[in-house]
């Protein structure tokens, strides 16, 4: 399996568990999110432009994908803080190794700007995801437990110490006509959230 193969397992709605530990704080909160991933070809205009904006021949990259979500965090207060976004990114992979290289992003995990981070396939057939920022540094892994079943951890550590750490459970729903992720009836404050992640909040 490489990169792409593992996005393309990704494709559809997903409904996601996750559980953040704040560690200087000594605190967590836990949280849900609805996922749509849509994988986009090599020649899609947006994997071609986002090539450009990173300056990367965009006849390097094998695709990428289209991530939108929309999630709460049990810290929110009541019907003032959602979480909704959509994100862009491209896999460029080594040339003499498809099961690494680089991911680039609309926007990162942990800071909201477009970035390149680095990608590797483990042994266990995860998916790897390095990150470094300004001010901090993320990693992510993905695996399949179960085709329907996808696990995801994340850490951030800043500069100055300060670390987080996630742990998703992500079930596939499964429906026969995806619709994409719309804000919740009622709610009309949208509040972007520092941390995101390549295949959903």
């Amino acid at each position: 399996m490489d990169a792409m193969d593992f996005f393309q397992l990704s494709a559809g709605k997903w409904r996601s568990q996750r559980a953040t530990h704040h560690l200087p704080f000594k605190r967590s909160e836990t949280g849900e999110s609805d996922i749509q991933v849509e994988t986009l070809d090599a020649n899609h205009p947006e994997i071609i432009e986002l090539c450009q904006y990173h300056q990367i021949d965009p006849s390097l990259s094998v695709g990428g994908s289209r991530v939108q979500w929309l999630g709460t965090m049990a810290w929110d207060r009541e019907n003032d803080e959602n979480h909704q976004g959509k994100t862009i990114f491209a896999i460029v992979p080594d040339g003499d190794n498809p099961r690494s290289g680089k991911l680039l992003r609309e926007r990162g995990y942990a800071e909201i700007m477009p970035v390149v981070g680095l990608f590797h396939m483990d042994d266990e057939d995860g998916l790897v995801l390095t990150t470094e920022y300004e001010t901090m540094s993320s990693i992510e892994r993905f695996w399949f437990a179960s085709p329907n079943m996808r696990l995801r951890t994340s850490t951030v550590k800043r500069f100055g110490g300060f670390s987080t750490a996630s742990f998703c459970t992500e079930t596939r729903i499964e429906t026969s006509n995806p619709e994409q992720i719309t804000e919740k009836q009622g709610s009309d404050v949208l509040e972007k959230r520092k941390f995101y992640s390549v295949l959903g909040w």
